[in-house]
């Protein structure tokens, strides 16, 4: 089993009203689609919350679903080039509360005994999760 997890964060006025995206799919049919608001937050902090919305929908869909073996590992991607390269560690993480969301990342996954892989694609390859982020916030400002 292959899991693909498409995550997309953004914010209207940056920092403003924010919502995450999340696409999961199980060898290549989607599971769920989903968009979040997670209230006044900028562009940055919107992805990382895309990711830990993922990895929490995941906890639930892992702990009703009795899979014998995890999939290793799941496969994130996001159109945020900062996200995934501060998430491989390739630039540092300065400000505080980015490296808390960024601890949260690695704590759900370490808690799911999940390894995970993070990469970067363009935003038109990301347009599922981009639309969801842009109907949660079009709800909230209606």
């Amino acid at each position: 089993m292959n899991l693909s997890v498409y995550c997309d964060g953004g914010a209207r006025g940056n920092p403003g009203p924010a919502a995450a995206g999340v696409v999961v799919e199980k060898d290549g049919q989607t599971l769920i689609r989903f968009g979040k608001l997670i209230g006044h937050a900028t562009n940055n902090v919107a992805e990382y919350q895309a990711v830990i919305a993922a990895l929490n929908w995941l906890k639930t869909y892992f702990s009703s679903n009795s899979l014998p073996v995890r999939p290793q590992p799941i496969v994130f991607y996001l159109d945020s080039s900062l996200l995934v390269n501060q998430l491989i560690g390739n630039y540092k993480i300065k400000k505080p509360h980015l490296k808390a969301l960024a601890a949260e990342i690695f704590k759900l996954l370490e808690l799911l005994k999940l390894t995970a892989e993070f990469h970067h694609i363009p935003r038109s390859q990301n347009t599922q999760a981009d639309s969801l982020v842009n109907e949660a916030l079009d709800q909230k400002i209606t």
